[in-house]
């Protein structure tokens, strides 16, 4: 009875004791979850310190759950940004190369349409040329051209330039020459003429030999016709060389004579006392620098006197010819002269001297760029 009367007592004293305890705790809980709820909102350093709390899990498992979908999201959309900006860059870099390839094909056919151009130029100044120089022959026959001026001058009061029939004596050979009616008083037989690079002067022995070109425009007439007109019986010829550099400057050199020998000697040059603006390139400044008496050489005939070979500017040279892009010429030991070369001016070197060369006609102490050339003989003398 006794001990059923003091656990009535305890029994209430317990209960309470236990109630207030769990109220408190609830309380404590609630009091909590408001600050949790709120801390993401305000104050990170809050958000922190509650993660530090036990008591806080669910609340903050919610919140990392948020920053962790939070973190998601700007991720996707940095993705899809970086994407987007890859996509631009790849457009914009096609459609650069798209506009440079378009300006080079612009380029491309600009090039090709001014290249046409300068082609059908070049066919219409040969053209010219020609209808300039009387393309039609003058069927009127003489030993040269000085003396088919001689011939016509009574009968014809200007004597045009052109092509002429001539037929030196003591042969039997008739040939067309180009004759210059309008120079120095006339009466000039052209043997060598370059204006416009479009004749080939590469050439072999035999076409040195026989002529080659167009008599009214680049040409060179043939040793063996020349050889004909020099030596015929009582008559001297002087040779006149006109010069125009690229910057249109013209000078010349004469010679008071001018023959050649026969081929077997093969046709060996002979040149009187020089006169002119352009210097003595023939002869040049030193003994092994003339070319007088030289014979003449070509790619495949070589007399240049380079036996084996020679030291020109202290580099070894066996031959002249190839040295001057297989041209031919009267060289000796090369030389200061050679009219047979390219038309366009190569680069100035001993090594490779394959531009029209004639090496006394200088300014500033540097050779002229030879633009155009021409070689004329003319009688000069005729004894009885």
């Amino acid at each position: 009875m006794w001990t059923a009367f003091v656990l009535l007592l305890l029994l209430p004293h317990s209960l309470s004791s236990t109630d207030t305890e769990n109220i408190k705790n609830y309380n404590q809980f609630e009091i909590e979850s408001e600050d949790v709820s709120d801390a993401p909102i305000k104050d990170h350093k809050t958000l922190g310190e509650v993660k530090g709390r036990d008591t806080c899990s669910i609340p903050c498992d919610i919140t990392v759950k948020l920053l962790r979908d939070e973190k998601h999201s700007i991720c996707g959309q940095l993705q899809q940004s970086l994407l987007a900006f890859g996509r631009s860059t790849r457009k914009l870099m096609r459609d650069v190369m798209e506009e440079q390839q378009n300006a080079l094909d612009i380029l491309s056919s600009q090039v090709t349409e001014l290249m046409t151009k300068v082609q059908t130029l070049s066919s219409e100044v040969q053209r010219s040329n020609t209808e300039m120089y009387s393309g039609k022959h003058v069927q009127s026959h003489g030993r040269d051209c000085s003396d088919i001026k001689d011939s016509l001058m009574s009968v014809v009061p200007k004597i045009p330039s052109g092509i002429y029939i001539v037929h030196p004596e003591n042969t039997d050979s008739s040939f067309e020459v180009f004759c210059e009616m309008d120079y120095m008083g006339g009466g000039w037989t052209v043997i060598q003429r370059r204006t416009d690079g479009l004749t080939d002067f590469k050439r072999p022995w035999v076409d040195y030999v026989d002529g080659f070109g167009n008599l009214a425009g680049e040409h060179w007439l043939g040793l063996k016709k020349v050889f004909y007109m020099v030596n015929q019986k009582d008559t001297r010829f002087q040779l006149h060389i006109a010069l125009v550099s690229q910057d249109d400057v013209t000078s010349y050199a004469s010679y008071d004579d001018f023959r050649l020998d026969s081929e077997t000697q093969f046709f060996s040059i002979h040149l009187g006392r020089y006169a002119g603006s352009a210097g003595d390139a023939f002869r040049g400044y030193e003994q092994e620098q003339n070319q007088d008496t030289a014979p003449f050489s070509a790619s495949d005939v070589d007399n240049d006197g380079c036996n084996p070979f020679c030291s020109i500017a202290n580099r070894t040279v066996e031959s002249c010819s190839a040295q001057h892009n297989q041209t031919g010429w009267w060289f000796n030991q090369c030389g200061l002269a050679n009219l047979n070369g390219c038309s366009e001016d190569a680069e100035r070197s001993w090594g490779q001297r394959t531009h029209i060369l004639w090496d006394t006609w200088r300014q500033n102490g540097v050779p002229h760029s030879i633009r155009s050339v021409t070689m004329k003989i003319r009688r000069i003398a005729t004894n009885n």
